[in-house]
């Protein structure tokens, strides 16, 4: 989820959310008899599995963690090859008050920058630069729109149905096309298929958006430390009929009194892993109807800046969901000339196909129309690809067209005391955020603790 979704709610919808005292229930570290010779099988080493077996340890169980990558973390993911920290995965922390990320990022010694949305310019075509208060207005008035639009939502109609019917010619206007592009399907997902009943939901924390700057992949390594992970080692088969279950990986077999899924909701759609017996009927449901988007992420650097010294760089092509919004990584890290863009939806997943010359020419077509055609392409760029990533399938769980709320509790619901799901989708509040997925680690480990 990303910067503009924390505003779109305040402004519309939500006030704060309550305290995360979620964490301290769970995670005192404090020992209990019962937890003792008991063993918890975890899997997936994400952000949501970490936690959940942090806190179990702490509280006595033996808990191995099986990670099908070759090192911790999910979709919460760094890449340094460029002697700067790109996130692949999450990059922001969605409102520091009260979030558990603020404190753990501290602990964890992850930096951070405060992030302002009113550090920007915007483009039109042919790189003119947009009259500010035409953009404010603009934004102003789609954040009413948003507002209200829910009310002519139909559960089987979806938000780019109901925008089109309600708002035809906005639909064809490119300054709106930029905004719902940026707006909504980033933090949400494809248009055609988001529900125009539920593309608000979701609870937001207040305070400021920081952006973290030496990697967020500095939270799983913290929660990792003392755990026994297991990397490289994937699961095929879960077979929950007896007392203990039976958990196949591509080492062997392992034993264990509960075993918690945390795997993204991308890989319970492919079905990756056999659970023996099937999973209840409420739960495939769930699993079918909640929607799993695609946002791809591009770095892209130079030996020297040619752009505006802001921290948001916007255009707005014809082509939605298209390179229509650079941060400027110099604000933050001031030695490195680069600018991180994004593609969302179907278009992101069109990147995939494509090589990096293309992707370059295509985010330097955009660049060139602002800047001019003399400026030079990038030395280096790296990207993501997390449709075709296998161990995710996608970027973020969101709510399509056929999705329910009860959904996401669906998907959290345990099986027989024995097997239980956890990840950013199972969250309702606060599903498609890092945070949604700490918490949901913490509330299945909690759960886990009640039964001994």
């Amino acid at each position: 989820m990303n910067i503009y979704r924390r505003n779109f709610l305040k402004k519309t919808l939500h006030g704060l959310a309550t305290s995360s005292s979620l964490f301290a229930l769970a995670c005192q570290d404090k020992r209990i008899p019962g937890a003792l010779h008991k063993t918890v099988v975890v899997v997936g080493a994400g952000i949501s599995g970490l936690a959940a077996a942090k806190c179990l340890q702490d509280t006595g169980f033996e808990v191995i963690v099986l990670e099908a990558q070759d090192k911790v973390g999910g979709r919460l993911r760094t890449n340094r090859s460029l002697g700067v920290a790109f996130d692949e995965g999450a990059s922001w922390i969605h409102g520091i008050r009260r979030n558990p990320i603020t404190d753990l990022a501290k602990d964890a010694g992850m930096a951070t920058f405060e992030t302002l949305d009113e550090s920007q310019k915007s483009f039109d075509i042919g790189g003119v630069l947009r009259n500010s208060e035409l953009y404010q207005n603009t934004e102003d008035e789609f954040y009413r729109i948003m507002k209200n639009m829910m009310k002519n939502g139909k559960a089987n109609e979806s938000f780019e149905t109901v925008f089109n019917q309600l708002y035809p010619e906005k639909s064809k206007d490119i300054l709106w096309k930029f905004l719902i592009s940026a707006f909504l399907t980033f933090d949400t997902g494809d248009l055609d298929k988001l529900s125009s009943l539920l593309y608000y939901e979701g609870e937001e924390y207040g305070g400021v958006e920081v952006i973290a700057t030496n990697g967020y992949d500095n939270i799983p390594n913290y929660l990792a430390k003392g755990l026994d992970v297991r990397l490289n080692q994937k699961v095929s088969k879960i077979d929950y009929t007896s007392e203990k279950v039976k958990v196949q990986h591509s080492n062997g077999v392992l034993s264990a009194d509960f075993v918690l899924v945390t795997v993204p909701l991308g890989v319970l759609k492919a079905q990756v892993i056999n659970f023996e017996p099937a999973l209840p009927n409420f739960k495939q449901t769930a699993i079918q109807k909640v929607g799993m988007s695609c946002v791809n992420k591009f770095f892209l650097l130079w030996e020297t800046a040619f752009w505006d010294d802001v921290q948001y760089i916007t255009y707005t092509p014809e082509i939605p969901d298209k390179f229509n919004y650079f941060v400027n990584i110099k604000k933050f890290n001031p030695n490195h000339n680069a600018l991180m863009t994004f593609a969302y939806a179907d278009y992101a997943r069109q990147t995939e196909t494509m090589s990096d010359s293309q992707v370059i020419a295509e985010i330097m077509n955009h660049l060139r129309d602002i800047y001019g055609k003399n400026i030079p392409n990038p030395i280096k760029m790296l990207r993501t690809k997390w449709q075709s990533n296998e161990n995710a399938f996608g970027a973020y769980s969101y709510t399509a067209v056929g999705t329910e709320m009860q959904h996401f509790e669906d998907l959290a619901a345990e099986v027989n005391n024995r097997l239980f799901f956890a990840g950013e989708h199972t969250e309702k509040d606060y599903f498609s955020t890092a945070h949604g997925g700490y918490l949901s680690g913490v509330r299945e480990a909690e759960k886990i603790v009640a039964l001994v």
